[in-house]
């Protein structure tokens, strides 16, 4: 997250949220700015890294038991951190204004609109109009640079508070030794946190961020494709029609975020 924010404000400096100069904008990181590349493509990858990242640590939460009484209110607020950091993902993807995220952005609004009641509004709120207009870039990347961050650093710093008033949840096995007292070893997350830096870096420099081709309205791509993280979302919208998909997948959600209790 901390690599996120940092790449993200140096992008910043150059990237244009507007129809007209977008794509031109991350074409200059990515081909001309000094090092803009490796910062671009670091961000992607990074961004790429904590998806995964949070969703694994969701995964072992819940097959370890973690979430169990005193620990609920903490998973609720994981459950409302895996959602910002995709929908951070979302936003993020979008602003490139390339063929496939502009079409992506699009759907990703269109499926909104089928949410019964307030789906319209939220529709309206999110692309500035009825459709993809010359205020929506602007949107995505006050969401992604300003609203999602800000949030996510105070889910955290809830996050992490609440870890440390009720400790760390460990798994025992039934003849194995607890009464030693609990303590937290930080040497071996350096050693993480210096591998997945390492490794970061050399996906940035082996498979870089590429340009591909520039949006165009008029033209509809044979093939749209969500990023990795929402492809189940996208093959569920395929198998059912629009309105019970999303309710369908809202309640998914819904129950993961109640799972506790």
């Amino acid at each position: 997250f901390v690599v996120q924010i940092i790449t993200g404000i140096l992008l910043a400096f150059y990237y244009k949220p507007s129809a007209e100069s977008a794509y031109e904008s991350v074409r200059y990181i990515t081909e001309e700015a000094t090092f803009g590349w490796y910062l671009r493509s670091v961000h992607k990858w990074g961004a790429t890294l904590m998806v995964a990242a949070v969703i694994l640590h969701q995964m072992r939460i819940y097959f370890t038991g973690a979430y169990r009484k005193p620990r609920e209110i903490n998973w609720m607020v994981g459950m409302c951190l895996l959602i910002c950091t995709l929908m951070t993902g979302f936003t993020g993807y979008s602003l490139v204004y390339e063929q496939l995220s502009f079409w992506g952005a699009t759907v990703g609004a269109n499926i909104m609109d089928n949410v019964p009641l307030v789906g319209s509004f939220f529709k309206n709120m999110l692309l500035g109009g009825d459709s993809y207009n010359e205020h929506t870039l602007s949107r995505f990347f006050v969401l992604h640079g300003a609203v999602l961050p800000v949030t996510m650093v105070l889910l955290i710093g809830i996050h992490v508070t609440l870890i440390r008033l009720q400790g760390i949840t460990e798994l025992h096995f039934e003849d194995e030794d607890t009464t030693k007292p609990k303590s937290f070893n930080f040497f071996p997350e350096l050693i993480i946190g210096l591998v997945l830096m390492i490794l970061l870096s050399a996906l940035a420099t082996i498979l870089p961020a590429t340009m591909g081709p520039r949006a165009d309205p008029l033209t509809t791509p044979e093939v749209i494709k969500p990023e990795w993280f929402f492809y189940v979302v996208f093959r569920w919208l395929k198998l059912f029609s629009g309105t019970a998909a999303v309710l369908s997948t809202g309640f998914i959600v819904f129950v993961m975020l109640l799972w506790p209790f």
